[in-house]
């Protein structure tokens, strides 16, 4: 489900292609789309395809991603959320993408730097793939900016109808942005690197420090940015319904202090960002992975938890639905409902069967979602911009 085009199957009219890539956020930051971003470039490499990163300046971040060139825009912090960039098209980014030469523009999630991306398209006569990875607008409501919801859903609206195609993560976006009169959609399937993160990166140093120091004891992992929208506080009632279990949050973002509040007195830990093999032995070393989000479109931590051999306990949205298979892979329960979480963490926690069963599942499932697949889908994308010019 979710395949507009067989994967390694539509035209190959090129052997190489020039690919410029906008995106509102790429290295240093860290979130879903950075992930989702690096494992598709590592790919596009691998086949032999030339690649220009237009993204926002970091401060002193790299200039370089293994050899693709990184052109950096001069950015500001989003006030209510500092870690996030807005960067601006200057005449630089036209100098830039005029000097690369580019086949096609694919614009990453495009609202602000993004938002010129029909304009240099139209002027450098290419085809332009836009792919929708964030509910901005419904990301904003959070951070006090529900005011400018309509005006956000018509800018996205504007940036999407110029594009020749338009991609989003999952079928439940895809369904959503049809119903705001998006056209020319196709889903760009998932992707994990299933080396990375595999069950053989249990750690027993990394067991303790995600158990503060009691490691026996059922543990309960999430993953991922801690912000107002992500409804963390609500896993709170687990906790006070397990009394047994432990809990550990990997990640950072605006609601940090806030939610070391709301877990005051419980055992939980606060362990910040990690990276690579630390969040790969993270993920390996816990029970089962929680995920409260109902805003969505996708949840890359999901796919890794799945690859490490957690299973997953998610609020039921249709999104998630297309992550977790109930009863194979992890639970679900109702979402606002601490009554159904608390009930869905005891049959796993509780159930030791069930839960290395689940796990098994959570492994065979992450199997089927390569970033080589997903790349090859995405790279028909390409071909299929290319031939619709």
């Amino acid at each position: 489900m979710g395949f507009d085009v067989e994967p390694g199957v539509a035209r190959r009219v090129r052997s190489e292609m020039r690919i410029a890539i906008l995106t509102e956020t790429f290295v240093p930051a860290l979130d879903g789309v950075v992930t989702r971003l690096r494992s598709t470039i590592d790919e596009l490499l691998t086949i032999g395809d030339q690649l220009l990163v237009v993204a926002p300046k970091y401060g002193e971040g790299p200039a370089y991603y293994h050899d693709v060139p990184i052109h950096r825009v001069s950015s500001v912090p989003f006030p209510p959320y500092p870690q996030v960039k807005m960067a601006f098209i200057n005449p630089g980014v036209g100098r830039a993408l005029k000097k690369f030469a580019p086949d096609l523009i694919h614009a990453v999630n495009p609202f602000v730097l993004g938002a010129g991306a029909p304009f240099y398209a139209r002027k450098l006569g290419l085809p332009l793939v836009a792919s929708y990875h964030t509910n901005v607008t419904t990301y904003a409501r959070f951070y006090g900016l529900g005011f400018a919801d309509g005006a956000g859903r018509w800018h996205t609206r504007r940036i999407h109808d110029k594009a020749d195609i338009n991609l989003c993560t999952s079928e439940a976006t895809r369904e959503y942005l049809q119903g705001e009169g998006i056209k020319r959609l196709h889903v760009w399937p998932q992707g994990v690197d299933t080396r990375r993160f595999h069950p053989n990166k249990f750690s027993k140093e990394w067991r303790a420090k995600l158990s503060d120091g009691h490691p026996a004891d059922p543990l309960l992992l999430y993953v991922g940015r801690l912000g107002h929208e992500k409804n963390i506080g609500s896993l709170r009632s687990a906790l006070d319904a397990v009394p047994n279990a432990r809990m550990a949050f990997v990640g950072d973002g605006p609601a940090r202090r806030e939610l070391e509040e709301v877990f005051v007195g419980t055992p939980t830990v606060f362990l910040g960002t990690r990276r690579g093999e630390e969040l790969a032995a993270a993920y390996a070393s816990a029970d089962a992975f929680v995920f409260p989000s109902t805003t969505e479109t996708l949840g890359m931590a999901m796919i890794e938890a799945l690859a490490s051999g957690l299973p997953v306990i998610a609020a039921r949205t249709d999104a998630t639905g297309e992550v977790v298979e109930d009863g194979v892979n992890g639970l679900m329960y109702e979402p606002g409902s601490a009554d159904s979480l608390a009930g869905v963490v005891r049959r796993i926690l509780g159930d030791e069967e069930r839960r290395v069963r689940l796990g098994r599942g959570a492994r065979a499932a992450a199997e089927t979602r390569g970033w080589a697949r997903a790349t090859h889908a995405l790279r028909d994308y390409y071909e299929m911009a290319l031939a619709s010019r």
